[in-house]
């Protein structure tokens, strides 16, 4: 069975937790509720989870014969700004997390590639990837401040929702000019 390295982990860090206390024997259940800080770079180009903002967690621990599955929900703050008007997004964000982080040495060494299930150092385990991949993977690549956002104008680079309805930056070629007053005399 391959060995996988020593434990590496700061059980201080807010983000791994220590399952110790929670009896290796199937259906042995722990609950988790914690406000712990956003790590560094948790989010996307537009928007994202602020670094050291508030994140709720609220987990359920439970063991299974190969390992500690956990589940729950994280939320928290999230800022970023409209990908079409640049105006600030201030919301937030509830994501639900599901992984099994199997025991060292357990028979998923073997039957499964190291990449398939969340392993644990010790007792330890590491949330911060499962959360990483769950939050990005909610948040839009493409942020609006609101469904119909109407971005801005091309031209002048105001927000179209404080220019007037009549707003245009058309120009008449000069050649054509002429033609522009026809239409004027018939209305």
């Amino acid at each position: 069975m391959p060995k996988h390295s020593p434990s590496t982990l700061d059980p201080r860090s807010p983000l791994v937790l220590d399952t110790r206390d929670l009896p290796r024997r199937p259906g042995a259940l722990r609950t988790v509720k914690r406000v712990v800080p956003a790590p560094a770079d948790l989010g996307v180009e537009l928007i994202g989870v602020p670094e050291g903002a508030d994140l709720d967690l609220d987990l359920r621990l439970e063991s299974v014969s190969e390992g500690v599955l956990v589940s729950g929900t994280v939320s928290g703050p999230v800022k970023g700004e409209c990908s079409r008007c640049l105006r600030e997004i201030d919301d937030s964000v509830v994501v639900r997390i599901q992984e099994l982080y199997a025991y060292e040495n357990s028979t998923t060494d073997t039957t499964t590639d190291e990449d398939e299930v969340g392993r644990m150092q010790g007792d330890l385990i590491d949330l911060e990837p499962v959360l990483r991949d769950a939050v990005v993977l909610t948040l839009p690549t493409n942020p609006l401040c609101r469904e119909d956002c109407p971005g801005l104008c091309p031209d002048c680079g105001v927000h179209w929702d404080d220019l007037p309805a009549d707003h245009s930056h058309q120009q008449i070629d000069p050649r054509w000019a002429g033609l522009s007053q026809l239409t004027r005399k018939e209305e």
